[in-house]
């Protein structure tokens, strides 16, 4: 076969156009070799090539890659194609990678037509009959196996079929922190065929209700950390006919009813499958909340489909079941749960999971349980980084660290102090079509275009107007692509195969996100609102967020929540939130500027308790700017690019500037000794 036809055939062999015979499975032995890539002789007919080639993954262990081919592809069909395939590619991670990929995509394609679904519960499912003493989690000094996470789920599921009458297709809301009871939680959830709803438990009241109405939920299941916050709701969501149950065995007050008891009682037999009988690959499985330019919470619409993709990104950094996944990420994220939680279900691996991130305890942990594969966020790298130094600090069994954010100088820094970790960065959007990740190890990356990938899920980068927020078009009013080198805005061709649900409740912003007319007339492509930028080794660099949302400490604040919020203090008339850069932190840091009513001075208590009662810690504006006037556009916008540009220096700027002192409790004058403690990290942020 000429390469060409290879080619032509590997991309239906991707696609899934090829019907097939029983499955047959060829190996990919990888021996730490130094000469180049190489194949057996041609194999005989029903054999399976072996191809031999260089082990990226260092040591002298081989390592076995497999990849598992549907029905009807014989030995003479694959050969040419992993041949073209091997000699395509630049580099040994490239073809690791692209076959990696190639056999998860197959997967996901056996996933897409099998009936009944098989999700990833019955993955979970699989891996109980598999390894029942397995241990699935752990959680502060007690141990799960994967057969007692069943069992509590079927618990969890009996007790609400029958105090809240769940049935298939019924939405219910999650409240609640890391702990073992969200995850056999959701699964339970999962065995009624009900979805998700994952909630942030940081928001609190108008965000919190405005979650109800996204999703339709007519369940909340929450916990007595959470319940504070859920009381002050209570009357709306009683009005609203929402009933609320508490893993507690007492609610405490009227309208929130307590569950234990009842999951203790219920009966820990499996529950059958006819339950969701009728949920299909794009049947909703999740809501995770996403903020942005409306100010409130989205409910990014998660399928099944789309869990499953999510879940593929731990075997595609070469995660495998023997390993230790460490989260300490919030369940509420996708990425502690679709690539963290999910992924480990997928993979058949066990599970640290932690309340929250600490990073004097986590190297501790890491020894503690032999944790070999952990996440991170950009802050939490640069977090251990600020640690004071150990002797024992590259004492430790970590290989893989999964994430997003890493700044490049953290990246550098990270792998001197704490070994050879492989850092497989991601680009990804929980509502997103497309995705990238690093791996090659290249520092600063967030991944590599491959001719495999395109193909797949088509994508492309155009030029955008800064200033005027929009892309960039011709006399035809197409989009331009942007040239390598150039930033540009990232955009996804919305197809079959690489779908743009969008947000539960919320048409206008799905419809926002949607781009025709970019490459020709009469197509749709997901706009990421994202600035990348692709080399000309073809690795991909993210460069900068557009809109009004801005990301600090690893959350999207959105600027016109902040500002409604602000707003809401007796002095301030009108506030333009932004996100401006701080020397030594990833991300932006918010910081309004605002108007005052009239008559009034700026009163930095009052607008103080507004901010922390309303507001999570990482949407604080942690300065303001009272000015006389803002600055509008011709159609009455806030203009927000100088105030990024001036940043908060009190040394240029005559405005008044305020800065909000935790251990005050107030906001205080932002003099130049306070300016100069924060750029020299003398003042936590």
């Amino acid at each position: 076969m000429k390469p060409e036809g290879a080619k032509a055939f590997l991309l239906l062999w991707a696609y899934g156009e090829i019907k097939i015979p029983e499955r047959p499975t060829f190996t990919l032995l990888l021996l730490r070799k130094t000469h180049p890539i190489t194949t057996t002789t041609t194999p005989d007919k029903g054999s399976a090539p072996l191809i031999l080639l260089p082990s990226t993954e260092g040591g002298d262990k081989k390592a076995t890659l497999q990849l598992r081919i549907t029905k009807g592809l014989n030995a003479y069909q694959v050969f040419p194609v992993v041949s073209f395939l091997l000699r395509c590619v630049p580099q040994q991670a490239d073809c690791v990678y692209i076959l990696r990929s190639l056999g998860l995509g197959l997967r996901l394609l056996k996933y897409r037509r099998r009936k009944p679904i098989y999700s990833v519960l019955d993955c979970f499912l699989d891996a109980v009959k598999r390894h029942p003493t397995k241990t699935f989690l752990h959680f502060e000094g007690r141990e799960y196996s994967y057969e007692d996470v069943d069992r509590q789920s079927n618990k969890v599921g009996r007790a609400l079929q029958a105090e809240a009458r769940l049935k298939e297709g019924d939405t219910v809301a999650l409240f609640l922190p890391n702990e073992p009871c969200f995850v056999w939680t959701w699964l339970g959830l999962a065995k009624l065929g009900c979805p998700a709803a994952l909630l942030n438990f940081n928001i609190r009241s108008k965000s919190l209700l405005h979650c109800f109405s996204c999703c339709g939920a007519k369940v909340l299941i929450t916990c007595t950390e959470q319940q504070d916050a859920v009381e002050e709701i209570l009357p709306t969501l009683r009005e609203q006919g929402i009933s609320v149950y508490l893993l507690s065995d007492k609610g405490g007050v009227q309208g929130i009813n307590p569950l234990s008891d009842k999951i203790s009682k219920a009966s820990d037999e499996p529950l059958t499958r006819d339950l969701r009988a009728n949920i299909h690959i794009r049947s909703t499985a999740l809501y995770i909340y996403t903020s942005g330019t409306t100010g409130l919470p989205k409910a990014a619409v998660v399928t099944h489909e789309r869990v499953w993709a999510a879940s593929f990104l731990q075997a595609a950094s070469g995660v495998t079941s023997e390993d230790v996944f460490y989260i300490n990420l919030p369940l509420y994220h996708s990425a502690g749960f679709l690539i963290g939680l999910c992924g480990s279900i997928e993979r058949g691996n066990t599970i640290i999971l932690r309340r929250k991130f600490s990073a004097s305890q986590f190297w501790d942990d890491c020894r503690k349980y032999n944790v070999t594969v952990m996440q991170y966020i950009g802050e939490t790298l640069r977090y251990l980084c600020n640690m004071p130094k150990k002797e024992n600090e590259k004492n430790h069994k970590v290989r893989i660290a999964i994430g997003n954010g890493l700044r490049t100088d953290v990246w550098t820094e990270f792998l001197n102090r704490f070994g050879d970790i492989k850092i497989r960065e991601l680009y990804a959007a929980t509502e997103g079509n497309i995705g990238f990740i690093n791996y090659t190890s290249k520092i600063g990356a967030v991944g590599r275009v491959n001719f495999v990938h395109r193909f797949l899920f088509p994508y492309t980068l155009i030029k955008f107007d800064i200033e005027k927020e929009e892309p960039v078009r011709n006399s035809q009013g197409l989009c331009i692509e942007a040239a390598t080198g150039e930033t540009g805005l990232l955009v996804g061709k919305i197809t079959h195969r690489s779908p743009f649900v969008g947000y539960a409740g919320n048409k206008q912003q799905t419809e926002k996100k949607r781009l025709s007319d970019v490459l020709e007339k009469g197509d749709l492509y997901f706009n990421t609102g994202d600035l990348l930028r692709f080399d000309k080794d073809n690795f991909v660099y993210f460069q900068d967020r557009v809109g009004d949302t801005f990301r600090w400490k690893g959350e999207n604040v959105a600027t016109s929540e902040v500002a409604d919020i602000l707003t809401m203090a007796h002095c301030i008339l009108e506030a333009n939130v932004y996100g401006v850069k701080v020397d030594g932190h990833e991300g932006r840091i918010g910081m309004a500027a605002v108007t005052l009513r009239e008559g009034q001075d700026f009163d930095c208590s009052d607008t103080y308790s507004y901010v922390v009662k309303y507001l999570p810690a990482y949407a604080h504006p942690r300065f303001i700017r009272v000015q006389p006037c803002l600055e509008m556009t011709g159609t009455f916008k806030m203009k927000k690019v100088k105030l990024v540009e001036e940043g908060f220096n009190p040394s240029l700027i005559t405005d008044p500037l305020y800065f909000l002192d935790l251990e005050k409790k107030k906001y205080v004058l932002l003099t130049e000794d306070i300016y100069k403690a924060i750029t020299l990290k003398e003042i936590k942020l």
